[in-house]
């Protein structure tokens, strides 16, 4: 009995804190109660990186937190979130995305009432009134440019993902916000891991006042790195001698296996006969089916793919399906089904099969999905409700899965280590690798997270290494002023003001400390240079002006010799053109040097190539870049009807025939006087006082020389960088003064100063996207006014649509008044394109007519499949989810003009396009 109360006893011992850790508690519930609160009710204790920052936060002060992806950034979010509704306050939380706007008001739903939480993004509006709204960011800063009543009682607000503010298209609304918040409004700043946090942090600082940069560099989850080669999986790194390097084995392995691709691609190159196919080695990378089957037999799953390609991750699920792979039990497809019913149960039936539904749901009963943006949104939503309950475990994903949503894996396969940029192929950066594989490793659930790149020929894992070791991410300002921000800064705070704030950004912050650099190199180089200029000096003159005076002698020789090479080599090309085949020429130098005789004529007349035989059998092509002079005919001789220069017997016959024409080849032309600087004035003149200048017979001139040219690079350097410091500086000011220079010539500000903005610069200011200017003065002038509603969703997809390919073909567009109405808009866009140039200022994108016809068809009441077929028929690549994209996208210009053109025709017509519009599958899902 003594023993079993002494166990009780030293139970009773543990359960208790120790008198310090219990007042250490009570003193922290006194001096920051709500965070005690706050943290008391959490099913986890705060990381130190999380307290630190909700701490800051509690005090007063604005906070930016710097973590990797899956650390927990937003619990600070939340807490801004506790706060405000324990102090009364409004608190907006904002995220770059619509899907993660979602995502976290369902969130905080959950936690605090549907009644205390709202959402308001381009698709959906949800109690806007609510103490706490998420939106997107653009949200926010429309409000701060109307001056919307909802900012009032503003306490708090949260910048999820604020790194987007480096987005080159996006980016500046960031800024915007930051820059244009009340001072009274605490702002949390949550971002990735980047290398100049501080920096950041001092410019948050800056423009904000006082503000706590938090940052945590540790992972929650340890991450592996390997690799997938044949059919066995890699540890990228191996421990040697108390260091991390590439594991042997794996360098072992893939070298072997990539001489032998080479080998096979030799050999089979070799065995080729003419006219066969050229073949690759061997070695192919393991199908996605074996990956997969391999990570679920490792206990690796659930896995995102990442394939960088819409079509490849559609191929991959369907590969999978057909391979019978199975992930989930009989129990798991009855919740499936339950979440797909849930996400989709709203879309038109009719629509069903060409959104290919069935075979969709399919694969998520096995538990495979593809996720990417040409899904239809439902479509998406379900995938990633799936998946993170874990009921969909590999998931096929292009990289904007990466960008925010919360869908952590315990695995991430990386099936290529290049992608395409919408411009060219290039290798993945060490960010975009950092934050694709951050993915991998789910917190609270795995015990670490596993990263995998399949090998294919070509994949170095000393390549692969760099990528994961790689620490230098720095976030870097995209930030200029455009015609809205233009004419919305002018309105609220007139123009000194407006370029003030301007001088404000990030990006003027970057450009400032960059040109602190550039004055100390300028301050430098100006010490060098009087250096320079004493060491050169001369006891019999001013020998800078000599030295001077000997670079305009260079400069000159150099611009002859530049226009007598133009004028040859045009020479040379005229005297090709008029070579006909049997023409008989001297080829006056290097390896083919001696007689040839003219075979085909020359061809292109900007480079003409004739091809000739020479009388030692060689047959080939030659451009002007083989002649110091014009070609002289030396005579002719007979050819055949029809000349094979292929075969060495026609080759050898020929050679000899001219071998026996008895015609000789001239001797080699002696070099003449370089671009005939020998009779040139102002080189005379410039040589001649060269020579009567007093330092040109100094004993040591050629030394003073020497220094002369050192002084003449450093001083040409030092001017570029004085250039550069120019153009640095005030950037972004000068920016917006040649953005109001051409908005005052449009008519859209006024006054002497420009400063009065005009009943058109309003409605401009209302309007936004890309090519706000554009919108707004297709409505000053009219051209869409006599339109119908579906004519105008038509005309106006042009000014949102972008087609996924640069050759894309003509589109077709509806005849009659859409057509015309789109010339005349590109006609206003070309008039205006040349006003951009003249101002210098950034291009605005070209109307393209490729959603015309779809949209057209969808706003008179065709069904989805028709608008599909009709879009096949054209040769238009457009999945559904895609038409979905950019249905709303036109939706929302249309509500834009609606709302800028209440009670004038057009405003009424685009109110009963965005009608016919918002319909259906555009509808579906859409608060």
């Amino acid at each position: 009995m003594a023993s079993t109360d002494g166990r009780l006893r030293e139970l009773r011992l543990r359960s208790t804190p120790a008198p310090a850790d219990a007042y250490a508690a009570a003193r922290a519930r006194a001096v920051r109660p709500q965070l005690a609160d706050f943290a008391g009710a959490l099913p986890f204790g705060l990381d130190g990186f999380q307290r630190e920052a909700c701490e800051a936060l509690e005090d007063g002060h604005g906070v930016l937190v710097c973590a990797p992806t899956g650390a927990g950034k937003t619990v600070v979010g939340e807490f801004a979130v506790h706060l405000a509704l324990a102090q009364g306050l409004k608190c907006f939380y904002t995220t770059p995305i619509k899907a993660l706007s979602n995502q976290k008001y369902a969130d905080l739903v959950e936690r605090y009432g549907a009644s205390a939480v709202g959402l308001l993004t381009g698709d959906s509006s949800v109690n806007g009134d609510a103490q706490v709204v998420v939106m997107t960011t653009e949200v926010l800063r429309n409000m701060i440019y109307a001056g919307s009543s909802a900012l009032e009682h503003l306490g708090y607000v949260v910048m999820d993902e604020v790194h987007y503010l480096a987005d080159r298209f996006r980016g500046a609304v960031w800024e915007e916000v930051i820059l244009q918040l009340p001072e009274h409004v605490s702002l949390v700043s949550l971002s990735a891991t980047v290398s100049n946090a501080e920096e950041f942090g001092d410019w948050l600082v800056a423009v904000r006042g006082d503000t706590s940069v938090v940052v945590d560099e540790v992972r929650p989850v340890p991450l592996w790195q390997h690799m997938f080669v044949g059919t066995r999986l890699f540890d990228l790194f191996a421990e040697k001698a108390g260091e991390l390097k590439v594991d042997p084995e794996l360098l072992r392995q893939t070298r072997e296996l990539s001489r032998q691709d080479q080998m096979a691609s030799w050999t089979s190159g070799r065995g080729r006969g003419r006219g066969a196919p050229r073949g690759r080695g061997g070695m192919r990378p393991p199908s996605r089916v074996t990956v997969i089957d391999r990570l679920d037999r490792a206990g690796l799953l659930p896995a995102i793919t990442f394939v960088f390609s819409r079509a490849g991750c559609d191929a991959a699920v369907g590969q999978c399906v057909r391979a019978g792979l199975r992930l989930t039990s009989e129990a798991d497809v009855g919740e499936i089904r339950r979440i797909v019913e849930k996400h989709t149960g709203d879309l038109p039936q009719a629509d069903l099969g060409v959104l290919r539904y069935w075979e969709w749901r399919e694969a998520l009963e096995r538990g495979i999905a593809a996720h990417h943006a040409g899904m239809l949104p439902a479509f998406k939503e379900t995938v990633e409700e799936l998946f993170v309950r874990g009921l969909v475990r590999c998931v096929f994903a292009t990289e904007t899965l990466a960008l925010g949503i919360n869908m952590p894996a315990r695995t991430v396969v990386l099936e290529k280590l290049v992608k395409y940029n919408g411009e060219a192929h290039v290798d993945l950066t060490p960010g975009e690798y950092t934050q694709l594989t951050g993915r991998a490793g789910r917190r609270g659930i795995d015990v670490e997270g596993h990263a995998v790149v399949v090998w294919a020929p070509g994949v170095d894992p000393e390549h692969v290494a760099g990528l994961a070791s790689t620490r230098t991410y720095p976030l870097r300002s995209s930030f200029r002023a455009d015609y809205n921000m233009t004419i919305n800064l002018v309105e609220r705070l007139g123009i000194e003001r407006g370029r003030e704030l301007l001088e404000q950004s990030f990006g003027q912050f970057q450009a400032d400390r960059s040109v602190v650099g550039l004055a100390r190199r300028i301050e430098k180089n100006t010490e060098a240079l009087a250096g320079y200029a004493e060491a050169m000096e001369c006891h019999l003159g001013d020998f800078s002006e000599y030295a001077r005076l000997r670079r305009q002698v260079s400069d000159r020789e150099r611009s002859l010799r530049r226009l007598g090479s133009a004028e040859r080599r045009q020479e040379v090309t005229e005297s090709l053109l008029e070579l006909r085949p049997g023409d008989v020429i001297a080829v006056p130098g290097g390896k083919r040097a001696g007689l040839a005789v003219v075979l085909e004529p020359p061809g292109h007349a900007d480079d003409p190539r004739p091809l000739v035989l020479t009388e030692e059998r060689w047959a080939g092509r030659l451009s002007a870049a083989d002649f110091p002079a014009a070609v002289k005919v030396l005579g002719r001789m007979r050819l055949p009807k029809r000349v094979d220069h292929r075969t060495p017997r026609v080759r050898r016959d020929l050679a000899s025939s001219l071998r026996n024409t008895g015609i000789v080849a001239p001797a080699p032309p002696r070099k003449r006087d370089r671009g005939g600087a020998g009779d040139d004035a102002e080189l005379l003149a410039l040589r001649r006082a060269l020579r009567n200048h007093p330092c040109h017979g100094c004993d040591d001139r050629e030394a003073h020389a020497r220094w002369g040219e050192r002084y003449a690079r450093l001083e040409r350097d030092t001017a570029q960088l004085r250039e550069k410091v120019r153009a640095t500086t005030h950037s972004l000011a000068r920016g917006f003064d040649r953005i109001r220079a051409l908005l005052g010539e449009r008519g859209y500000l006024a006054g002497p100063d420009g400063a009065e903005v005009t009943e058109h610069g309003k409605r401009l200011s209302r309007l936004w996207g890309e090519s706000d200017l554009l919108a707004a003065e297709c409505l000053r002038h009219g051209l869409w006014d006599a339109l119908t509603p579906e004519e105008l969703a038509a005309v106006a997809s042009a000014l949102v649509y972008e087609s996924r390919r640069d050759n894309a073909p003509v589109p077709r567009v509806p005849a009659g008044a859409v057509t015309e109405a789109l010339g005349e808009t590109v006609r206003l866009w070309s008039g205006l394109v040349e006003d951009e140039r003249r101002h210098k200022i950034d291009r605005t994108r070209e109307p393209d007519l490729g959603f015309a016809w779809p949209i057209h068809r969808w706003a008179r009441g065709e069904s989805l499949a028709q608008v599909l077929e009709a879009a096949d028929r054209n040769g238009q690549e457009l999945s559904a989810g895609d038409f979905v994209r950019w249905a709303r996208m036109v939706l929302d210009l249309l509500e834009q003009i609606a709302s800028v053109g209440r009670g004038t025709p057009v405003g009424r017509t685009a109110a009963q396009a965005a009608g016919a519009v918002r319909r259906g599958v555009v509808a579906a899902g859409v608060g």
